[in-house]
């Protein structure tokens, strides 16, 4: 195990994960449906699984695309999933 490695992966998820919209949905969740521990499985659950298949679909891309264009097509689709959502159409 590469403990750096883990550690930057975590500091970015956890990051990145602070206050978005899965956040606050399972935030709200336990108040609702009067279950903490059901909606806290559920919403790890469904970040380990998406996680893994980022992965997945992250290792095979690596194997045949550059990572330059990895990056320049993920920078890419940010600004254009940003402009889409100051524009009111995502």
């Amino acid at each position: 195990m590469d403990w750096q490695v883990f550690w930057v992966t975590f500091g970015t998820v956890f990051l990145a994960e602070m206050g978005d919209k899965t956040q606050l949905a399972a935030l709200t969740s336990p108040r609702i449906k009067g279950t903490p521990i059901s909606v806290l499985v559920g919403a790890c659950a469904a970040l380990c699984l998406a996680t893994l298949l980022g992965v997945i679909v992250g290792g095979v891309l690596a194997q045949y695309v550059p990572q330059a264009l990895i990056k320049k097509a993920a920078g890419a689709a940010f600004v254009i999933i940003g402009g889409l959502i100051l524009l009111g159409k995502w």
